[in-house]
């Protein structure tokens, strides 16, 4: 073999050689390229990621958190033990997603259905806010900013929701027909609700008993009362009792309430008594109290005729409410919906 075929052999296995090396350079740098890729994408999915698919829709993680962060900062700040936060936490979260889910489907049906929103009706609900709380428009600008909020943001979200009231509309207030029948159902199955408040006129005597009193003090005071109320029982006259009451008494009259407007305590205290009647001796916050009935307004029955626009506003409302989850639970049904913890 010549010198010149053994230097052509040499180059020859040196090029093969190096380009042996390029390709495993590259491949090298290939590699590496994808593991930083990969490291950066799994960095990027604890950032956001997808929690939900919504047929061709999605929601992300950050999307979920910017909605559930206000009512997870009132939870935490209400100090629960940790295990109960934890629980309380993850209701709220499954509920919130639930909701976000229920937007997607919903705006949806706003594209299926074409539903558009002017920018005149967007600024006519938005005057109509400002009028409701007697604001001006820096006012509301300013109660926004406290809220995190800019002019832009509240613009969309207003029109967010007309267009969700229409979509409503469309879909189900149009369809709902309350009957004279309907109203007149309700009106004798609620009969009690529209017969008034029964209303009692009160008067107290009260002998006060100090954080300080031993056992013995407050077994006098209580003596005492219940020798006052055994004169009442014995059909003393009230105003008599009151004027031969002991010094440390105090009394006087109360007023007229409903029944909703007194304490649980005093409610189950005065039920089944007459006018002219008192309760036994209770043992209360401000004191050993008797109570006395002095009057009792008895309620009046309100006519179907005046009560009819807040019944129909009532069934209108629970038959909007319970065709509008239908309405969801049928989009549900139909529709392409995955979870992804």
């Amino acid at each position: 073999m010549g010198k010149d075929t053994k230097i052509k052999m040499i180059c020859k296995h040196n090029a093969g050689t190096l380009k042996y090396l390029a390709l495993v350079k590259c491949a090298v740098f290939v590699c590496t390229f994808c593991v930083i890729f990969i490291d950066q994408a799994k960095c990027a999915e604890i950032v956001d990621r997808i929690v939900a698919v919504v047929n061709d829709d999605i929601i992300i993680l950050s999307e979920l958190n910017q909605t559930l962060k206000p009512f997870a900062d009132r939870i935490k700040a209400l100090g629960y033990p940790p295990e109960k936060e934890r629980e309380m936490l993850f209701k709220v979260r499954s509920d919130i997603l639930d909701q976000l889910i229920d937007r997607k489907l919903a705006d949806q049906e706003i594209k299926r259905f074409n539903i558009t929103v002017s920018e005149k009706e967007t600024d006519n609900t938005i005057e109509r806010v400002k009028e409701a709380s007697s604001y001006t428009d820096e006012e509301l600008r300013e109660e926004l900013a406290k809220q995190g909020l800019g002019m832009e943001e509240y613009r969309k979200g207003i029109k967010e929701q007309i267009l969700r009231a229409k979509l409503v509309n469309w879909e189900i207030k149009s369809k709902i027909v309350i009957t004279k029948e309907d109203v007149k159902s309700y009106y004798e199955k609620h009969r009690n609700e529209y017969c008034g408040e029964k209303k009692f006129r009160l008067k107290n005597i009260i002998m006060n008993v100090s954080n300080l009193a031993d056992e013995v003090a407050k077994k006098t005071i209580y003596k005492k009362m219940n020798a006052v109320l055994a004169r009442l029982k014995a059909g003393e006259p009230f105003e008599t009792v009151v004027r031969n009451c002991p010094a440390t008494s105090k009394s006087g009259e109360l007023g007229i309430f409903g029944i909703n407007e007194l304490s649980p305590q005093l409610q189950e205290a005065i039920k089944g008594l007459k006018a002219g009647e008192c309760t036994s001796v209770l043992d209360t916050d401000y004191g050993s109290q008797i109570f006395y009935i002095s009057e009792i307004v008895d309620a009046v029955e309100k006519p179907l005729e005046e009560v009819l626009p807040e019944i129909e506003e009532k069934l209108y409302n629970e038959i909007v409410d319970e065709k509008y989850r239908s309405w969801l639970d049928e989009l549900y049904k139909r529709s392409y919906i995955k979870i992804i913890k």
